[in-house]
């Protein structure tokens, strides 16, 4: 007899402004995961700017990265008000953490209390930079535009194009609700995730285990300090490389064969295999 196939593995969307629920499947990775939400709603996928699992708002620590649970609840933040910002580079470190959706679009994940951007309040986060002095960045990684940020000259002026999310009305006044969106609150049972890979099939896996968790949390916040980037998804790769590595030079072996664009420094890479391999500061 043929093998019984697989149940179709289907989720629940909404726009994150607002919007009725559609069900989307069959997407196995972040391009596609947006094209069929645009094809719910009958927008375009350039129209999605980021994902959050299980809340509308525009809350970092619930970004859709490379793993979605089985039951999570999927709100797209699609394209708001653009706007533009004029930036004098006063220090040599902004205060701006970056990351991106996976599809084009590098946005605002983290703003250092005190630091250049904080003290502009036009900038938020969740926002898209769509253009570094009118030179578009659009298709470009967030450690490339972390590293353009970085190289430009102090003292002189720069303009930033962003793009903010659109707004409900309940996020722009900040009231009291009455009920929460479906899916709001949910907690995913954790039994299963539905991983989602840059090359190849997504796969159905068992959730990361507390120790992998924490691991990846450590390595994300190595390449904030480092690259001035967080990606959950690059971090929980590397945790990957670097339990399979005995040592560091193994690890930048194997980093420099996947990873080779990203030129991580050597002192990161050591710092990623003893977070990995030696948490506590164990000594071998």
């Amino acid at each position: 007899r043929a093998p019984r196939a697989r149940p179709r593995l289907v989720f629940h969307t909404q726009l994150a402004h607002g919007s009725p629920t559609g069900r989307i499947e069959g997407f196995t990775n972040v391009k596609e995961l947006y094209a069929k939400i645009a094809e719910v709603f009958d927008i375009s996928p350039t129209e999605i700017l980021f994902c959050t699992l299980n809340t509308h708002k525009v809350d970092m620590q619930k970004l859709l990265g490379g793993q979605i649970g089985l039951e999570d609840f999927i709100f797209a933040h699609v394209r708001g008000e653009t706007k533009e910002v004029e930036v004098t580079k006063t220090e040599d470190a902004l205060g701006l953490t970056i990351t991106d959706n996976g599809a084009g679009y590098a946005f605002i994940k983290r703003i250092k209390e005190g630091s250049i951007i904080n003290r502009l309040q036009t900038v938020c986060v969740g926002d898209s930079i769509e253009a570094i002095n009118d030179h578009t960045i659009v298709g470009c990684r967030h450690y490339e535009v972390a590293r353009m940020l970085r190289e430009l000259p102090r003292a002189q002026p720069f303009t930033l194009r962003l793009v903010q999310p659109k707004k409900a009305f309940d996020m722009i006044g900040q009231r009291t609700r009455t009920s929460k969106s479906p899916g709001e609150g949910r907690v995913a049972s954790g039994k299963e995730t539905l991983r989602l890979r840059t090359q190849g099939p997504a796969v159905l896996e068992e959730g990361p285990s507390p120790s992998e968790e924490e691991a990846a949390r450590r390595v994300d916040d190595l390449l904030e300090s480092y690259m001035g980037i967080r990606d959950s998804e690059l971090a929980s790769t590397m945790v990957e490389a670097a339990k399979g590595s005995p040592s560091v030079a193994q690890l930048a072996q194997g980093l420099d064969s996947v990873l080779g664009e990203f030129a991580f420094p050597q002192e990161f890479v050591a710092e990623v295999w003893a977070a990995v391999c030696h948490p506590k500061g164990d000594k071998e």
